[in-house]
């Protein structure tokens, strides 16, 4: 179906800066169709999955029909667990930012209830709670429904499994008679078709549907990750695979430009490509990737549209994806023109049931994999290595070599050390390739290489100046540009080891405020 982007729905200022700030760019589907529904007041069935981003959308039209200058309790999110109540709130401050006189609270078991009875007190205009929560504050009366506007079900079909229908329907009983009803679940189940039609007043009926996909024939693996553990295992897998060209999925603009940054200090030849970046930017980065100056290339969804390079040897999922066609979108980008592809997923918390509803819907089977330790990247390196091996002895025309080895043995070699020896420098080969020795100490703060740059003061040059000029050129951020000594007549800056020849090369044909620029490795600082 058709997506939107934020900036064209009829939403207020505060909420699309806030919905800026969290990086997204276009709905999902199931936003889409509902929010213009609920802000046109009507009662909604959603039927869509966790992690579809349906709480952005009926949080989003709830923020916008929400009065911030009445204090009253006017819109409840009724959720089967906890850990949803928590997860709900937080979108939904995230959402409202920048509206500064609205109230949002999380209400469950587990937590003493005195706190939230003082809460409550202050003025509340929304809350998120468990079913059995909500109503124990109903009995005590330090909840009262009487001016609700809007009530959502969230996850019906669960609360119902968790045998909550009736304290569903205590809490119903209780609200307005003329409030608007939004019910989201999986599946639409007969006890849940039986409680649309008690309680809800010509309802839409939303259903996002999916198009039928064609899965690609590469590897799909998935990782069981923390959050925080994401960077490493990132790291650990290109460094295994060493793939010759790699995609980056990320679900929000703000992931993007932080990976990059991340993935750029330790080294890698990464750039990012999302909906902020000028058409200019987006062709010098697309063209640095397909010339394989960056071989590592993070985007969102939206940003990635139109990508078309054979060469993609991996994609990764830092992210999973909000819809499940995205996740066919993403890896279909790789293990084209009948060359081998891996798509690699990192799975975090509840996302492993969004997992499962891509296999569901792309009928296909994602193998689960052990995080790699760091003794399994040097092994299973060595092990792809071998294989390689293996391959061109099978296949390739080798009788000029042979002749070769043939001479090393009239010399007294064996052929098992001439090609020990020869492996031997091929894998040294490639840990030298990584490192930057060549430039020597060149008296930067460690893993930085040092440059002089020809201008200065005189020139009406400034640190910013350099910054911005670098960024510009080579699409480094200024987030990984080290310490910057701006003198008379020339400066000096710190660019991190990996990216560093590829700054002397690119800087060394630039200019900066319209001075062509000479760019050099610098001596050590005396």
């Amino acid at each position: 179906m058709e997506k939107l982007r934020f900036f064209d729905l009829d939403l207020s200022d505060e909420i699309k800066k806030a919905i800026a700030d969290m990086g997204f760019e276009e709905t999902t589907p199931i936003q889409a169709l509902a929010i213009p529904h609920i802000l046109d007041g009507k009662d909604v069935i959603g039927q869509a999955q966790t992690g579809t981003g349906k709480t952005a959308a009926f949080g989003i039209p709830l923020l916008e029909m929400v009065d911030p200058n009445d204090k009253a309790l006017q819109a409840v999110i009724l959720c089967p667990t906890r850990e949803l109540a928590i997860q709900v709130a937080e979108e939904l401050r995230k959402l409202s930012k920048y509206m500064k006189k609205l109230s949002v609270l999380p209400i469950y078991g587990g937590q003493p209830i005195e706190r939230q009875i003082k809460a409550l007190k202050k003025g509340v205009q929304i809350i998120i709670g468990t079913p059995g929560r909500v109503m124990d504050h109903m009995h005590r009366g330090t909840l009262t429904m009487g001016n609700v506007k809007t009530i959502v079900l969230d996850e019906a079909d669960e609360m119902l499994d968790m045998g909550f229908r009736e304290d569903i329907e205590f809490v119903l009983q209780d609200m307005p008679y003329d409030r608007q009803t939004l019910l989201f679940s999986a599946t639409m189940s007969k006890p849940i078709l039986s409680l649309t039609k008690k309680y809800l007043t010509d309802p839409e009926f939303l259903k996002v549907v999916h198009q039928k996909m064609t899965v690609p024939e590469i590897q799909q693996i998935y990782f069981e990750v923390k959050e925080k553990m994401k960077l490493e295992l990132l790291s650990r897998l290109v460094d295994i695979y060493n793939p010759k060209l790699s995609l980056v999925f990320c679900n929000t603009k703000r992931r993007v430009d932080t990976l990059v940054t991340h993935l750029q200090v330790r080294g890698y030849l990464a750039d990012g490509l999302h909906g902020d970046m000028t058409q200019n930017q987006r062709d010098r980065v697309m063209s640095k990737f397909r010339s394989g100056k960056v071989e590592i290339l993070v985007a969102t969804d939206v940003a990635a549209r139109g990508i078309d390079v054979d060469d993609v040897e991996a994609v990764f999922n830092y992210d999973v994806p909000n819809d499940d066609e995205y996740y066919v979108h993403r890896i279909g980008r790789t293990g084209r023109a009948g060359r081998t592809g891996r798509a690699f997923t990192f799975v975090s918390g509840r996302e492993i049931y969004q997992l499962r509803d891509i296999q569901k819907f792309t009928k296909t089977k994602i193998e689960q994999h052990r995080i790699p330790s760091l003794a399994d990247v040097e092994e299973i390196r060595t092990d792809i290595f071998l294989e390689k091996v293996k391959s061109v002895a099978n296949n390739a025309d080798l009788n000029k070599y042979i002749n070769l080895v043939e001479r090393l043995m009239e010399e007294d070699y064996t052929s098992v050390e001439t090609a020990a020896a020869l492996l031997k420098i091929v894998m040294s080969k490639e840990t030298e390739e990584t490192s930057d020795e060549g430039f020597g100490d060149t008296g930067a703060a460690p893993g930085m290489v040092r440059f002089f740059v020809n201008i200065g003061r005189k020139q009406r040059v400034k640190a910013k100046d350099i910054v911005r000029g670098i960024a510009e050129e080579t699409g480094l951020s200024s987030q990984i540009i080290g310490k910057i000594d701006v003198f008379e007549k020339f400066s000096f800056v710190e660019i991190p080891e990996g990216s560093a020849r590829e700054f002397l090369s690119t800087m060394n044909r630039s200019h900066i405020k319209g001075k062509k620029v000479n760019v050099e490795p610098a001596n050590k600082k005396e």
